[in-house]
């Protein structure tokens, strides 16, 4: 089984940085993509940002791109995301994720077997 725990949330002004981190642990077959998700109140869950085990393969969403960067640790298999210039809309609960083996990249909730509880953001202007 799978476990993911999110942390490094935070509140920050917008053009602000945060750091967020997802401790993972279980079975690295079904931790092959790696992912970030997020969700502002009264909006669906989105895709951000996702990885392939040994960092062969990076996904972002377009609304990420040049702000953001997802990285693995190889030891510990923990996941990075760096966000840089954050902007108001960039607000909400961060979610990480995993599955296992897929060709394709993707960033459809639907497409991910394990989730983290989640970490805040808060972006103010």
């Amino acid at each position: 089984q799978v476990q993911l725990v999110e942390s490094g949330g935070g509140s920050v002004q917008s053009g602000g940085s945060l750091r967020l981190s997802c401790a993972a642990s279980g079975p690295t077959w079904n931790r092959y993509w790696m992912a970030w998700f997020r969700q502002a109140p009264d909006n669906e869950r989105e895709g951000v940002a996702a990885q392939t085990s040994g960092r062969n393969r990076t996904y972002y969403a377009d609304s990420v791109k040049g702000r953001f960067t997802i990285s693995r640790d190889g030891a510990d298999g923990t996941l990075y995301l760096q966000m840089d210039n954050l902007k108001p809309e960039d607000t909400g609960t961060y979610f990480c994720a995993s599955r296992g083996y897929r060709y394709d990249p993707t960033l459809r909730t639907s497409d991910y077997d394990y989730w983290g509880q989640g970490t805040q953001v808060s972006v103010s202007s």
